[in-house]
């Protein structure tokens, strides 16, 4: 079972007056500035009543759990498997780097036991491999057996790698 954070809270991009229309670009963010913790705790409970919803129908000991982070859902998957409730098996962060904010220290345990990979492509001029091999070294440096998988693009997901990453064993 992967289970990918996408934002709940959309806006429009533009800043032109007036109504919307269908070619109106749409962004989407799990929070602001204005009240982050309670925004954080708040996406992280969530995503521990999915996961348990989910797993009244699922029997927990047939599926690995995966988080998949992608860009800026990398944080809140990171997040997630650091101060949730819920047993995750791999966290896989793809695009991104770890949130600045979170205690890894604190997070080490929970970190350790989902093996972090972080993914990068090559051409990603938002969060490339060497994003990726600093956060990893940051991770070892904790006993926290991080690796990095990178492929030849941007900041994209590559449908073949997320195949290779996910069918590795947990």
């Amino acid at each position: 079972m992967i289970v990918a954070p996408e934002a709940l809270n959309r806006f429009y991009l533009d800043n032109e007056p007036g109504p919307h229309g269908p070619e109106s670009r749409v962004g989407a963010t799990w929070m602001t500035r204005e009240d982050r913790l309670a925004e954080i705790q708040d996406y992280v409970a969530y995503l521990d009543t999915l996961y348990a919803h989910i797993l009244e129908r699922v029997d927990r000991d047939a599926v690995r759990v995966y988080a998949l982070g992608f860009s800026q859902g990398a944080a809140t998957a990171c997040r997630w498997v650091a101060l949730g409730d819920s047993r995750v098996d791999r966290l896989i962060l793809w695009s991104s780097f770890l949130p600045i904010d979170l205690d890894l220290n604190a997070a080490a345990d929970r970190l350790r036991a989902v093996r972090p990979i972080l993914v990068a492509g090559t051409e990603d001029e938002y969060a490339g491999p060497g994003m990726a091999e600093r956060d990893a070294a940051r991770l070892r440096e904790l006993g926290i057996d991080a690796r990095v998988v990178t492929f030849p693009g941007g900041h994209v997901i590559d449908p073949a790698v997320l195949g290779q990453v996910a069918s590795e064993e947990a």
